[in-house]
């Protein structure tokens, strides 16, 4: 073939036309650099190419990344990973050799990606997330995702969700809010472990996070000013009580004082908010995992000590009870999982009362299915959704949208077993969630999701809206 029937061929007289004049109207400083972009703008982009590996989350723990590509360039996504007793979300694809890794290696999850999803994504449209995660999910099979691993599927249909922005020209939370279907971004609460106990901390206490809320706050700057502040005051307050041993870390980050009631953590963190400045601007929440401690039909809040007494069993009433006299004594404001996952009777019963924010994280695992029972026997008023037990970027705006035509509140969250990937971040904005749980504002794999909501925030300048005080509606 000649130059010049490969030019007609492929038209490219009349693109690199199309592309001088553009730069002589723009009065390019550069003509070549501005052609060069021009061009590439021309060319419909696709997925060439899918590349996954094995990498560690924050726990030491094998979990998937994967490398996608198009015309545009690469685009990189991990997937986050939870409790391997997540018997009602999305399957995570384990080994199960536990001559590697004890057992915990994706090394099948990753063959998956390199052999079967990406033979059967390549040519498809970046901006069609849709087509791409049904194309995953039709080639899966399964209604938990457990053929090809949900770790799997996941990893692929956010680094494509990054394509899509790309494609588009926009900014990640934009193109999410348009795959949504709605308009305007916002900033979410953070809500910000700063004591961690039950299985995410090695003390006596059995509650498994406090978090702060900075609801007060007029921008998510000011939000994360606030929470640092009272972190580190929070730090002052557990050395002078407990001593530096005290200010130990858990895996969200959150100090790990060995205290053993609910009333001394919650105790602490309102010693620091007073010494930070911030009463009445500043919220509580706590995650409870109760789940972890349940023993038939009755809750071991000893179940950590050491030299248990046998006398801290409290009944699904008495934890009732408990909770309400702690949302009246506190500010707190949310609680989750104040019961076991399946104990939906006193989950229930708890929600009627109205007291606070009830939200289903283990008793729904994000599971569309949980959460429309949930929904029609008003069992609690709040989601906390966790990408990875869903599986792909579509699912979750179906999740979300559930949530929200029941005005429920929605938790965007963090997992114990996390990466560099701030994906969430750009999640929790576009689908104006309100609220995000990311962790302390200690250790990368958590500020990771904060920073890249500063930047959002100062990318959108006058633009931006913090949710605030309507956190849970924004």
């Amino acid at each position: 073939m000649s130059v010049q029937e490969y030019l007609d061929k492929h038209m490219l007289s009349r693109k690199i036309e199309d592309a001088v004049n553009a730069a002589v109207r723009a009065k390019a400083p550069d003509p070549v650099l501005f052609i060069s972009n021009h061009m590439k703008k021309s060319i419909p982009s696709v997925i060439t190419k899918i590349k996954a590996r094995q990498i560690l989350d924050s726990r030491g723990i094998p979990t998937v990344e994967v490398d996608l590509y198009t015309n545009k360039g690469m685009f990189r996504a991990a997937t986050p990973s939870g409790a391997p007793s997540e018997m009602y979300g999305a399957v995570e694809l384990r080994d199960g050799d536990n001559g590697k890794y004890l057992g915990k290696g994706v090394s099948k999850a990753v063959k998956n990606i390199n052999e079967k999803i990406s033979e059967a994504l390549t040519g498809m449209d970046p901006t069609l997330q849709s087509q791409i995660d049904h194309a995953m999910i039709d080639l899966d099979k399964t209604e938990n995702k457990g053929d090809l691993g949900a770790n799997a599927i996941l990893a692929v249909s956010i680094a494509a969700c990054k394509a899509g922005a790309a494609e588009k020209d926009v900014p990640l939370y934009k193109h999410i809010a348009d795959l949504y279907g709605k308009p305007g971004p916002v900033l979410p609460v953070p809500a910000i472990t700063v004591i961690n106990g039950g299985k995410h901390a090695g003390n006596n206490l059995a509650v498994q996070e406090i978090m702060i809320l900075p609801v007060g706050a007029n921008t998510f700057k000011e939000a994360m000013q606030m929470a640092s502040e009272t972190y580190h005051h929070l730090k002052a307050v557990i050395t002078e009580k407990h001593g530096s041993a005290g200010c130990n870390v858990g895996e969200d980050g959150g100090f790990a004082p060995n205290i053993s009631s609910f009333t001394e953590g919650l105790d602490l963190v309102k010693e620091a908010i007073d010494r930070a400045g911030y009463n009445d601007r500043i919220k509580l929440a706590m995650d409870v995992a109760a789940t972890d401690f349940c023993i038939g039909k009755k809750y071991d809040l000893d179940f950590k000590a050491p030299n248990k007494s046998g006398q801290n069993f409290k009944t699904g009433e008495d934890m009732i009870e408990m909770y309400n006299h702690l949302c009246t004594d506190y500010p707190v404001v949310s609680i989750e999982d104040p019961f076991d996952k399946d104990d939906w009777e006193h989950t229930k019963l708890f929600s009627s009362l109205g007291i606070c924010q009830v939200v289903g994280g283990d008793l729904l695992m994000s599971n569309s299915k949980r959460l429309e029972k949930a929904k029609q026997d008003s069992v609690c008023n709040a989601l906390l959704l966790k990408v990875n037990q869903i599986g792909t970027v579509t699912d979750t705006i179906e999740v979300v949208k559930m949530a929200k035509d029941a005005n429920w509140g929605v938790v965007t969250s963090h997992r114990c077993g996390e990466t560099e990937d701030s994906f969430i971040a750009d999640l929790a904005v576009g689908l104006a969630t309100g609220q995000i749980k990311a962790g302390a504002p200690c250790r990368g794999e958590r500020l990771v999701k904060y920073n890249q909501l500063l930047r959002i925030e100062e990318e959108l300048g006058d633009q931006a809206v913090y949710a605030g005080e309507s956190w849970r509606s924004p």
